[in-house]
Protein backbone atom coordinates (compact mmCIF):
# COMPACT_ATOMS: atom_id res chain seq x y z
CA UNK A 1 0.00 0.00 0.00
CA UNK A 2 2.84 2.40 0.79
CA UNK A 3 4.54 1.66 -2.59
CA UNK A 4 1.58 2.82 -4.66
CA UNK A 5 0.82 5.66 -2.53
CA UNK A 6 4.63 6.75 -3.91
CA UNK A 7 4.97 5.59 -7.01
CA UNK A 8 1.32 7.09 -8.23
CA UNK A 9 1.90 10.80 -7.90
CA UNK A 10 5.23 10.65 -9.56
CA UNK A 11 3.72 8.89 -12.51
CA UNK A 12 0.68 11.78 -12.95
CA UNK A 13 3.54 14.63 -12.46
CA UNK A 14 5.02 12.92 -15.53
CA UNK A 15 1.73 12.62 -17.65
CA UNK A 16 0.91 16.24 -17.16
CA UNK A 17 4.75 17.22 -17.99
CA UNK A 18 4.09 15.22 -21.48
CA UNK A 19 0.54 16.57 -22.33
CA UNK A 20 0.76 20.74 -22.39
CA UNK A 21 -2.63 21.82 -23.02
CA UNK A 22 -2.08 24.42 -26.24
CA UNK A 23 -3.24 27.51 -26.56
CA UNK A 24 -7.01 28.80 -28.08
CA UNK A 25 -6.06 31.64 -30.80
CA UNK A 26 -7.93 34.81 -29.72
CA UNK A 27 -8.43 35.60 -33.13
CA UNK A 28 -9.34 32.62 -34.86
CA UNK A 29 -11.67 33.34 -38.04
CA UNK A 30 -14.76 32.30 -37.89
CA UNK A 31 -15.41 30.44 -41.47
CA UNK A 32 -18.99 29.62 -42.61
CA UNK A 33 -20.05 26.12 -42.93
CA UNK A 34 -20.82 26.94 -46.75
CA UNK A 35 -17.21 27.49 -47.55
CA UNK A 36 -16.68 23.69 -47.33
CA UNK A 37 -18.23 23.62 -50.67
CA UNK A 38 -15.59 25.60 -52.30
CA UNK A 39 -12.39 23.44 -50.99
CA UNK A 40 -11.91 21.97 -54.49
CA UNK A 41 -12.06 25.41 -56.30
CA UNK A 42 -9.95 26.76 -54.19
CA UNK A 43 -7.24 23.88 -54.54
CA UNK A 44 -7.92 24.42 -58.25
CA UNK A 45 -6.80 27.81 -58.10
CA UNK A 46 -3.93 27.40 -55.93
CA UNK A 47 -2.54 24.60 -58.65
CA UNK A 48 -3.24 26.78 -61.59
CA UNK A 49 -1.54 29.84 -59.33
CA UNK A 50 1.41 27.39 -59.05
CA UNK A 51 1.40 26.72 -63.05
CA UNK A 52 1.29 30.37 -63.42
CA UNK A 53 3.43 31.78 -61.15
CA UNK A 54 6.19 29.38 -62.69
CA UNK A 55 5.63 30.08 -66.21
CA UNK A 56 5.87 33.92 -65.72
CA UNK A 57 9.48 33.04 -64.60
CA UNK A 58 10.13 32.70 -68.09
CA UNK A 59 9.98 35.20 -71.32
CA UNK A 60 6.21 36.57 -72.26
CA UNK A 61 6.97 34.95 -75.85
CA UNK A 62 7.53 31.36 -74.45
CA UNK A 63 4.85 32.12 -72.40
CA UNK A 64 2.11 32.30 -75.15
CA UNK A 65 2.11 28.16 -76.18
CA UNK A 66 1.52 27.13 -73.11
CA UNK A 67 -1.35 29.41 -71.80
CA UNK A 68 -4.42 26.89 -70.89
CA UNK A 69 -8.29 28.40 -69.79
CA UNK A 70 -8.95 27.60 -66.21
CA UNK A 71 -10.90 24.39 -65.31
CA UNK A 72 -12.56 26.19 -61.98
CA UNK A 73 -13.36 29.77 -62.31
CA UNK A 74 -14.06 32.09 -65.22
CA UNK A 75 -10.81 34.18 -64.41
CA UNK A 76 -10.00 34.15 -68.41
CA UNK A 77 -5.90 34.59 -68.96
CA UNK A 78 -5.42 36.53 -72.25
CA UNK A 79 -1.71 38.12 -71.81
CA UNK A 80 1.37 37.87 -70.14
CA UNK A 81 0.19 40.65 -67.66
CA UNK A 82 -3.05 38.95 -66.70
CA UNK A 83 -0.50 36.23 -65.49
CA UNK A 84 1.02 38.99 -63.36
CA UNK A 85 -1.92 40.54 -62.02
CA UNK A 86 -3.20 37.07 -61.06
CA UNK A 87 -0.38 36.18 -59.81
CA UNK A 88 0.04 39.03 -57.68
CA UNK A 89 -3.25 39.05 -56.28
CA UNK A 90 -2.99 35.39 -55.03
CA UNK A 91 0.05 35.69 -53.28
CA UNK A 92 -1.46 38.99 -51.59
CA UNK A 93 -4.10 36.31 -50.93
CA UNK A 94 -1.88 34.16 -49.33
CA UNK A 95 0.10 36.86 -47.42
CA UNK A 96 -3.23 37.64 -45.47
CA UNK A 97 -2.95 33.85 -43.82
CA UNK A 98 -1.77 33.64 -40.67
CA UNK A 99 1.82 31.22 -40.13
CA UNK A 100 0.15 28.23 -39.73
CA UNK A 101 -2.44 28.58 -42.46
CA UNK A 102 0.23 29.75 -44.69
CA UNK A 103 2.85 26.73 -43.94
CA UNK A 104 -0.68 24.31 -44.24
CA UNK A 105 -1.22 25.35 -47.85
CA UNK A 106 2.27 25.82 -49.28
CA UNK A 107 3.19 22.20 -47.87
CA UNK A 108 -0.17 20.29 -49.16
CA UNK A 109 -1.61 22.16 -52.25
CA UNK A 110 1.42 24.66 -53.54
CA UNK A 111 4.35 22.10 -52.86
CA UNK A 112 1.89 18.66 -53.29
CA UNK A 113 3.23 16.95 -50.13
CA UNK A 114 0.80 14.37 -48.62
CA UNK A 115 -1.10 15.60 -45.27
CA UNK A 116 0.48 12.27 -43.46
CA UNK A 117 4.08 13.69 -44.46
CA UNK A 118 2.89 17.15 -43.29
CA UNK A 119 1.54 16.03 -40.49
CA UNK A 120 4.73 14.12 -39.82
CA UNK A 121 6.98 17.18 -40.30
CA UNK A 122 4.54 19.25 -37.32
CA UNK A 123 4.11 16.32 -34.95
CA UNK A 124 0.19 16.50 -34.93
CA UNK A 125 -1.85 13.40 -35.85
CA UNK A 126 -3.29 13.37 -39.06
CA UNK A 127 -7.28 14.25 -38.19
CA UNK A 128 -5.89 17.11 -36.11
CA UNK A 129 -3.86 18.37 -39.50
CA UNK A 130 -6.87 17.42 -42.02
CA UNK A 131 -8.98 19.73 -39.72
CA UNK A 132 -6.59 22.91 -39.50
CA UNK A 133 -5.67 22.30 -43.30
CA UNK A 134 -9.53 22.35 -44.00
CA UNK A 135 -9.82 25.60 -41.72
CA UNK A 136 -6.99 27.47 -43.61
CA UNK A 137 -8.99 26.63 -47.36
CA UNK A 138 -12.14 28.08 -46.11
CA UNK A 139 -10.13 31.39 -44.77
CA UNK A 140 -8.16 31.45 -48.31
CA UNK A 141 -11.22 30.69 -49.83
CA UNK A 142 -13.69 33.90 -47.86
CA UNK A 143 -10.18 36.18 -48.89
CA UNK A 144 -10.69 35.08 -52.76
CA UNK A 145 -14.52 35.01 -53.26
CA UNK A 146 -14.10 38.83 -51.59
CA UNK A 147 -11.27 39.91 -53.98
CA UNK A 148 -13.88 38.31 -56.67
CA UNK A 149 -10.99 35.60 -58.11
CA UNK A 150 -13.69 33.33 -57.24
CA UNK A 151 -17.27 33.85 -58.31
CA UNK A 152 -19.80 32.61 -55.57
CA UNK A 153 -22.18 29.90 -56.91
CA UNK A 154 -25.73 30.28 -57.05
CA UNK A 155 -28.49 27.68 -56.93
CA UNK A 156 -30.44 27.46 -60.09
CA UNK A 157 -33.56 27.17 -58.34
CA UNK A 158 -34.36 29.40 -55.34
CA UNK A 159 -35.93 27.79 -52.31
CA UNK A 160 -39.61 28.76 -50.96
CA UNK A 161 -40.06 29.01 -47.79
CA UNK A 162 -43.77 27.74 -46.98
CA UNK A 163 -45.55 29.83 -43.83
Amino acid sequence: MNAAVVVLPALWAMAQEKRAPTPKKKNETRVPPEMAFYRKYTEGLLRRYMKLSMESGRAPSLLGREMFRGRVTQYRVQCFDDVVIFVHDVERCLKMLDEEENFLITKIALQEYTQGETAGMVNLPVRTLVRRYEHALDVLTMLFLQRRLLEPLVACQEVEIQP
